[in-house]
C-alpha cells in the first residue's frame, strides 16, 4: 500500500474513531515519536563515529568480512 493511501486510510479511521481507539493511537504516536528521539545521536556519539572511521580507513583498526562476522554469529550460538 503506498504512504499517500494508507494515510488517507489512517485518517478514515481516525475520523471514525470512539475516544478508546483515539487513545489508543496517541499512545502509539507518542511512543513512536519518544522512540525516534532516542535513536538520535549526539555530537559526542558523532565525533567518536567519526574517528573510529579515520582508524578504519587508515588501517588501524580490526575489520572483518560480512561472511566473518555470519560466521561469529553463528559460532556465538
Amino acid at each position: 500500500m503506498a504512504t499517500i493511501d494508507l494515510r488517507k486510510t489512517v485518517k478514515e479511521y481516525v475520523d471514525r474513531a470512539d475516544i478508546r481507539l483515539l487513545k489508543m493511537i496517541k499512545a502509539l504516536a507518542e511512543s513512536y515519536q519518544k522512540d525516534e528521539q532516542e535513536l538520535t545521536l549526539d555530537e559526542e556519539q558523532y565525533q567518536m563515529i567519526g574517528m573510529r572511521r579515520e582508524a578504519h580507513l587508515k588501517g588501524e583498526s580490526k575489520s572483518h568480512t560480512w561472511e566473518q562476522v555470519k560466521k561469529n554469529a553463528r559460532n556465538a550460538s
